[in-house]
């Protein structure tokens, strides 16, 4: 599964399943308290969920059209040796491509450009559609698989604490519970080598959402026994390609459980929300309302009607996608990622080595939770996500000092392949400064 759209999106089951229909569309609502004190069975109902309009757009993109026109590299956005510009200079070519997708049939988007000191904020479109509330640069969204390279740092600070090895087994720290895990290294849960079933396409773990719960709770437990009853995608290692598979992240929060003796979210909070002041990031387990003020996220499934996903449950991706934040507190993430900041010399060498990746959709090579991608203007590094209702890229160079956040707030497979150019082209001008 990659984590990009174009080829594999990371619910592509959701939607080619005709996800809802027959339903009442209204946007879910789900009191805090409950979502908390729930037994993991029912966290909101599908009576309260809504059906939205968009009047004059035409949103019925096949897959294929899609990967066609968003091309299989940038070189097809931008023109050969290309080069960065100052961050700013190209400012009103970037809003105009902010809004070309909100034209293209984003309800809303945010960008963030960083060179250095120098921050350039850029939004179009609303946040809600209900409402028509104008999104804004500080809004809140889900983050999807970006999670995997925070997830991924905790793993290699515990790596350089010396209270876990790159070639320790599943089973040393999970015993019993990864079949076979005894084959299974933490190096290969970081790259994607393990060979693990994706849970994430699971049918019998989308069936509660299909059906309309879309705030059934699934425990990171449960989805890594659901998908090792699954047949492998190959032997421990036995690649050498990195097959995305979101259940390894999943593995890997239970892993940093079992080492620390903490939930993968206070370990999270406190290696690297609290120290970075990223005060608008969360990692929410079985809570469905995201905090004020948020992008509500949209998915169509009969055109043209958008319908809102934002209480979508993230126990869908737990460790591999659960995270919460904005464009700001993800760029100063990654920054203080590159630079040295958060791992050692070491790990973060470890963390850049990559093997080419399956089936995606950019010229990219994935790493232990980072993503190379492969631009006019040199490398970026970062990674993609997409969760129902969001679509999010963070590239940053090497030393985190050139950055772009890119979000909108519309699944990925609702895009048209109008808008799908639109997204790549708006990140690689962003990155390596419009023509």
């Amino acid at each position: 599964m990659s984590p990009d759209p174009s080829l594999q999106s990371e619910h592509v089951l959701v939607l080619s399943s005709g996800f809802g229909q027959g339903t009442d569309q209204r946007r879910p609502e789900v009191d805090a308290r409950s979502a908390q004190q729930s037994d993991g069975r029912k966290l909101m109902k599908s009576s309260n969920r809504q059906r939205l309009s968009r009047p004059g757009l035409s949103r019925t993109p096949t897959f294929l059209s899609a990967i066609l026109v968003s091309c299989t590299a940038l070189a097809c956005i931008l023109p050969a040796g290309a080069t960065a510009k100052p961050i700013g200079s190209d400012a009103t070519n970037l809003q105009q491509d902010v809004d070309a997708l909100v034209a293209a049939g984003a309800p809303g988007a945010i960008l963030l450009v960083r060179n250095g000191s120098k921050t350039t904020r850029l939004v179009s479109g609303v946040a809600d559609l209900a409402t028509e509330r104008k999104i804004s640069q500080g809004d809140h969204y889900r983050i999807a698989s970006l999670t995997k390279t925070y997830v991924a740092t905790v793993v290699l600070q515990l790596v350089a604490e010396g209270k876990l090895r790159l070639a320790d087994t599943v089973e040393r720290w999970l015993p019993g519970v990864v079949p076979n895990g005894n084959k299974i290294t933490i190096r290969m849960l970081l790259n994607h080598t393990s060979g693990l079933y994706d849970h994430e396409r699971d049918p019998e773990v989308l069936a509660p959402y299909l059906s309309g719960d879309l705030g059934y709770y699934w425990s990171p437990l449960r989805l890594v026994t659901l998908a090792t009853s699954r047949p492998p995608l190959f032997a421990p290692g036995a690649t050498k390609l990195s097959v995305y598979s979101s259940t390894n992240y999943v593995v890997l929060g239970l892993v940093v459980s079992a080492v620390s003796g903490r939930s993968l979210g206070a370990e999270l909070k406190q290696r690297i929300f609290q120290p970075l002041h990223l005060a608008q990031t969360t990692y929410p387990t079985s809570m469905t309302q995201l905090p004020n003020t948020y992008a509500h996220g949209y998915l169509m499934l009969e055109p043209p009607t958008l319908t809102d996903l934002s209480g979508f449950s993230p126990s869908l991706s737990g460790p591999a996608g659960a995270i919460v934040s904005t464009v700001g507190d993800v760029a100063g993430f990654y920054r203080a990622l590159l630079s040295g900041r958060l791992l050692k010399p070491a790990q973060l060498r470890a963390m850049k080595t990559t093997l080419p990746e399956a089936k995606a959709d950019l010229v990219q090579r994935m790493g232990y939770g980072l993503i190379r991608f492969s631009t006019p203007c040199g490398a970026a590094w970062g990674h993609s996500g997409s969760f129902p209702g969001y679509w999010t890229h963070a590239w940053s160079s090497g030393n985190g000092q050139r950055q772009v956040v890119l979000m909108v707030n519309i699944d990925p497979m609702s895009v048209t392949a109008e808008g799908t150019a639109a997204f790549y082209k708006t990140l690689g001008n962003a990155y390596c400064g419009t023509p």
